[in-house]
């Protein structure tokens, strides 16, 4: 079953993203490489090559839900609508979540994507 849909925390150390189907996930890490010497610019730029990374990681991705503390979301969705338009068009939502779990994350993302589904008046 191809997975269409995704879920990923994501903060300013690391992203969880979660490719989902119905009875399968898949998930993979990407870990930032942020300089704690006070070089701001620095700092920016290694952010800049997490997102993207993070954004390379949804590459055929149909549908994507942002999930994280405040600042990493918005922080990631001002990267993604500025940078890289093609993903941001993909995510379908964005929603603050305090570090959840793996069984949680997957369970956040499946049950999201059901409500926007009935929502819209498709089948689950």
């Amino acid at each position: 079953m191809p997975l269409h849909h995704a879920i990923v925390f994501v903060d300013h150390h690391c992203a969880r993203i979660v490719q989902f189907g119905s009875e399968q996930a898949h998930e993979r890490k990407v870990n930032a490489h942020l300089h704690l010497n006070g070089q701001d610019e620095r700092n920016q730029r290694s952010q800049h090559e997490f997102f993207a990374k993070v954004c390379d990681g949804l590459d055929g991705v149909a549908e994507v839900l942002v999930v994280g503390g405040h600042s990493g979301i918005t922080d990631f969705r001002h990267y993604a609508q500025k940078h890289r338009p093609g993903t941001a068009a993909h995510i379908a939502g964005y929603a603050p979540v305090d570090h959840p779990s793996d069984n949680e994350l997957v369970a956040l993302g499946r049950q999201w994507f059901t409500h926007q589904a009935q929502r819209a008046g498709l089948p689950a």
